[in-house]
């Protein structure tokens, strides 16, 4: 159970592929340089077409999409951990999976994991959002081993859904990674907020790499990249800019916070009202 430094990257992709590989790839060697061991991406990493259907034609099935063998090298060139927040992977002719990827340090995937809630709302500001209209949503739970422990995968919406978060903490994860891509409306609300009740009430770290800014297509992400600790402070914060946020993590302390507050062990079954 020793430290290490975990860094989220910040992104504000676009449609172009390639050259958000490119700005991934650079702000990625950037962390590695600052002495980050794990190293994680926002949701739509690659992508941020404009609309659900945009993204269907741009993307990939997973055996040739073009994006995850740059990432795998990198991952083994950088003898790093590398959660690729998510990538937009064809599954079917109408249909994406949200899929984020854990690389270890010899470039092979140790984990996927499919974003289970999908993002349907109408807003007050008039955005709209549809992603089931595109977007397979993903039926498992994925809890994955580091070399420190164990990290719980999730994205973005999922963040408003507590009850993965417990699952995730009681199947043994101290780490919890959300990359996400929040509205600049929710964002502002809510996004500090809920990552610190999920850190606080799971007693776990929390990773949030996040896309910020206006995007290319007129979107606006919130940005503010968070790793959270498991008593609830705010270990590291972006602005809205891309760049890299680093901390040290030590595993010990979410150990030490569920041994002060063991909430996790309290669950008792109740009757629905």
């Amino acid at each position: 159970m020793t430290s290490f430094r975990a860094a989220c990257v910040q992104l504000r992709s676009s449609d172009d592929v390639a050259d958000n590989i490119r700005v991934a790839c650079a702000l990625i060697r950037e962390a590695k340089a600052q002495g980050a061991g794990f190293i994680a991406t926002p949701e739509n990493t690659t992508l941020m077409a404009t609309d659900g259907g945009a993204k269907l034609e741009r993307a990939f099935p997973e055996r040739s999409d073009p994006a995850l063998p740059v990432f795998r090298a990198l991952a083994a060139e950088l003898n790093a951990w590398l959660l690729i927040g998510s990538l937009a992977i064809k599954v079917s002719d109408t249909k994406t999976a949200n899929r984020s990827y854990l690389i270890d340090p010899k470039g092979a995937v140790a984990a996927r994991y499919d974003k289970i809630h999908l993002f349907d709302v109408d807003l007050p500001s008039g955005e709209t959002y549809r992603e089931s209209a595109t977007v397979a949503g993903g039926r498992r739970a994925v809890v994955a081993d580091l070399p420190w422990g164990k990290v719980g995968l999730t994205v973005c919406y999922d963040l408003r859904f507590p009850q993965l978060y417990r699952t995730l903490a009681q199947a043994g994860a101290f780490m919890l990674s959300v990359p996400s891509a929040f509205t600049e409306t929710t964002g502002k609300a809510h996004w500090h907020v809920l990552l610190r009740a999920r850190a606080i009430e799971n007693g776990a770290f929390v990773i949030a790499p996040a896309q910020g800014g206006t995007h290319t297509n007129g979107r606006k992400t919130y940005g503010h990249s968070l790793i959270v600790a498991p008593w609830g402070e705010v270990l590291a914060e972006a602005g809205s800019e891309p760049g890299v946020i680093v901390a040290d993590i030590d595993p010990a302390l979410a150990a030490d916070a569920r041994a002060r507050v063991p909430n996790l062990e309290h669950d008792r079954p109740f009757e629905a009202p």
